[in-house]
């Protein structure tokens, strides 16, 4: 039989405890097992009070995000095994405000969203789906970044959220260039204006870290880079 995992939880309710510290667990492994799995396991068997958040347990929803072994990862799609230890130390995402326990408060996150208008607006009013053509030059190729599901991961792994509140952060920015990529969209100029700003695309230092945490492999750096073009292209005019 495998030796049992030896489990690090973060524990803290801003309600009630002082100050926050970890309780250790240790957990029998089983074939295919998660990360979900693991705090599952320790709330169904170990300790009912411990606190987390997840729904569709098929890296669709990214609601349980966490950050375990010094990464931000979705929690239902990380293999134990592929941690490569059996020490596993489980903690929630930072840069958010801690509700209690590995459950973080989204509230931030969502208003840099709200900052930048995160729905497409129409030209004109239209009352049947659109239809973009391959050969089309009206949107460009943004498929990629369209995959998002807003888990928080890349804003967690973002050292300028970290250091500056107002900082926008790479989630709010590529969904931000999605937008601006598609000439159908009526507010363009206006949100291209809402990301040229000291706390918008500028305050990107391209480190790339938000890259390498994103579960669905987008690479946010990638589209702060074109916003960046394109800001310069409206200084001069050229941008419409």
């Amino acid at each position: 039989m495998s030796k049992p995992l030896q489990v690090k939880v973060f524990r803290f309710n801003p309600e009630s405890d002082v100050a926050p510290r970890f309780d250790d667990f240790e957990v029998p492994v089983f074939d295919n097992m998660a990360v979900l799995d693991v705090v599952i396991y320790i709330q169904n068997y170990l300790d009912r009070s411990l606190s987390f958040r997840f729904s569709c347990r098929i890296g669709m929803c990214g609601s349980c995000a966490m950050y375990v072994n010094g990464r931000a990862r979705l929690a239902c799609r990380t293999q134990v095994s592929s941690l490569k230890t059996r020490d596993i130390t489980i903690m929630p995402l930072p840069n958010f405000p801690i509700i209690r326990d590995l459950v973080v408060d989204m509230e931030p996150f969502f208003d840099k969203w709200k900052k930048i208008k995160p729905y497409y607006i129409p030209k004109r009013e239209i009352d049947a789906p659109v239809t973009v053509q391959p050969e089309s030059n009206e949107r460009e190729f943004i498929d990629d970044m369209l995959d998002c599901i807003s888990c928080g991961c890349c804003y967690s792994a973002c050292s300028m959220v970290a250091t500056n509140k107002d900082y926008l952060g790479p989630a709010a920015l590529n969904r931000a260039y999605t937008l601006i990529a598609d000439k159908r969209d009526a507010i363009r100029v206006e949100r291209l204006k809402a990301v040229d700003r000291s706390y918008g695309v500028w305050r990107c230092h391209t480190q790339f870290n938000c890259a390498e945490v994103c579960p669905k492999n987008i690479v946010p750096t990638r589209s702060i880079q074109r916003l960046k073009r394109r800001c310069v292209l409206k200084k001069f005019g050229i941008f419409k």
